[in-house]
C-alpha cells in the first residue's frame, strides 16, 4: 500500500482551484488532506484568490487573464517565480491536473529537472468548444493534449469511458483514477423543513428534482425547460452559480424553478437531503461527482446515458438513464418517480448502498500508488536511455 512506501513530495499544478467551486476542486481538496494525513508534503500552483494553505500544503496562486468566454476561470500564466519555487521544492514526484497552460508549465519543470511526471485529465474540452461553438478547434485541441499527456510517465482518467475515448486518440499510459466522496460529510439525515420550503418556493408538497454544480451552456440546464414542463406538482432547484446562471434564470421565468445561487458545508447538505431526486441533464461528463454526492445523501439519479456517469448510475437500480438524443425521456421518468414512492425509495436506498462503497480515502491511496508508478516507469525509461 502507498502509506507502508517511503513519504513523497508532490508538486501539483493545476488550472483551477479555491475559490472556484467544481469538482476537479472537491477532488484536489481530498486529495491534500491524504497527502497530509499520510506524511507526504505537497506544493500546488493554481489560480489567484484562493488560501495561502491547504492541508498542510503551499497553496501558490499564479496570476493571469480570465478566458474570454468564461470569465471564472484563468489563463495562468507561470512566471520566473514558479520555475523556483518549484525547483527548491525538490519534488519527487510532479502532477499536471488538466494540463493546457500552467498545467502545460508543470510538465515543462517535470522534463527540465528530469522528474517523474504524473498527468490526469479531467474535463471533456473538445465537447465543451463544441457547446461554445468552437468545435472547428477540436483536431488541433485533441493534438495539443495527446501531445501534453503522452509527455507523462502516467496518465489518469476519471472512468472507463473517458479511459477508451483517450486510448482511441492515441493517448498512452492510460490508467483509471477511481472517484470516491466523504460520506461522513455527504449523508442521509432528515429534510430540512426550511431548507425544503426554500427549495420549492413555499410548496414542500410537490415533487422536487435538485441540480447541482457550475452553470453553463455544456450542462444541457436549459433543456430542463421543454424536457421536464409542463407537469403538474413538479419543481426543480439549480443550485450554484456560473456564466449561464442569469440566463437561466429568464429562461425559467415563470416556471416553478429556483436558483439559490451557491451553497456551501450544512446548506448544501441540507439542499440534497430536502430534494427528491437528483436530476443530471449533462452530457460532457468525465465522472459527474456531484451524482454521486447526492447518491450519498441518499438521492436515486436521473442522468444521461453517456459518460462517465455510466461507472456510478445503474438504470433501475439507483437511479434512472434517459437517451441522451431524445432528453425529452426524462419527463416519464421523472412521473414514475413521482407516482411510484416506493420505487423512488428503493432507488434512494441503492444509491445510498453504492455511494458508501466508494470511499475517498482508498481512491486518494490508488493516487499515491500511482504517483509511485510514475517514479518507478521514470526510473526505468532513465536506465534505458542510459544503457541504449
Amino acid at each position: 500500500m502507498a502509506a507502508q512506501q517511503s513519504r513523497l513530495r508532490v508538486a501539483i499544478f493545476t488550472e483551477t482551484f479555491l475559490p472556484k467551486i467544481d469538482g476537479i476542486v472537491s477532488i484536489l481538496q481530498l486529495m491534500l488532506r491524504r497527502l497530509n494525513e499520510e506524511g507526504h508534503e505537497a506544493i500546488l500552483f493554481g489560480p489567484p484568490g484562493g488560501p495561502s494553505e491547504f492541508a498542510g500544503a503551499q497553496i501558490v496562486g499564479v496570476g493571469g487573464p480570465p478566458v474570454p468566454f468564461y470569465p471564472e476561470l484563468r489563463i495562468n500564466l507561470p512566471r520566473r517565480r514558479v520555475w523556483k519555487l518549484a525547483k527548491d521544492f525538490q519534488p519527487d514526484v510532479i502532477h499536471a491536473v488538466n494540463p493546457m497552460v500552467l498545467g502545460a508549465f508543470g510538465i515543462y519543470v517535470a522534463r527540465r529537472l528530469n522528474l517523474p511526471l504524473l498527468a490526469s485529465y479531467h474535463t471533456d474540452m473538445a465537447r465543451y468548444a463544441e457547446h461554445f461553438g468552437f468545435g472547428f478547434i477540436n483536431p488541433v485541441l485533441w493534438s495539443y493534449m495527446r501531445g501534453l499527456h503522452n509527455s507523462a510517465d502516467v496518465n489518469l482518467c476519471t472512468s472507463t469511458y473517458v479511459r477508451g475515448e483517450l486510448r482511441e486518440h492515441g493517448f498512452k499510459r492510460v490508467r483509471w483514477w477511481k472517484r470516491g466522496i466523504d460520506t461522513d460529510f455527504f449523508s442521509p439525515g432528515p429534510m430540512d423543513p426550511k431548507m425544503r420550503n426554500r427549495l420549492t418556493n413555499g410548496h414542500p408538497e410537490d415533487f422536487l428534482l435538485i441540480n447541482v454544480g457550475r452553470q453553463s451552456p455544456e450542462k444541457g440546464l436549459f433543456g430542463l425547460k421543454e424536457a421536464i414542463f409542463p407537469q403538474e406538482g413538479v419543481r426543480i432547484a439549480m443550485v450554484g452559480g456560473g456564466p449561464s446562471h442569469e440566463k437561466l434564470q429568464k429562461h425559467f421565468r415563470g416556471l416553478p424553478v429556483v436558483f439559490p445561487g451557491y451553497l456551501r458545508g450544512d446548506d448544501l447538505i441540507a439542499a440534497y437531503r430536502s430534494a427528491d431526486a437528483f436530476i443530471f441533464p449533462s452530457t460532457t461528463e468525465t465522472f459527474g461527482l456531484v451524482a454521486l454526492e447526492a447518491m450519498a445523501c441518499r438521492l436515486p439519479v436521473i442522468a444521461a446515458r453517456t459518460g462517465g456517469v455510466l461507472d456510478t448510475v445503474i438504470d433501475g437500480v439507483n437511479g434512472l438513464y434517459f437517451d441522451p438524443d431524445h432528453p425529452e425521456e426524462m419527463k416519464e421518468l421523472v412521473r414514475r418517480l413521482r407516482t411510484n414512492p416506493a420505487l423512488c425509495d428503493e432507488l434512494a436506498e441503492n444509491a445510498l448502498r453504492h455511494a458508501l462503497s466508494r470511499s475517498w480515502r482508498a481512491t486518494m491511496d490508488q493516487l499515491i500508488d500511482y504517483y509511485y508508478m510514475a517514479i518507478r516507469v521514470h526510473g526505468r525509461q532513465r536506465l534505458t536511455a542510459v544503457t541504449a
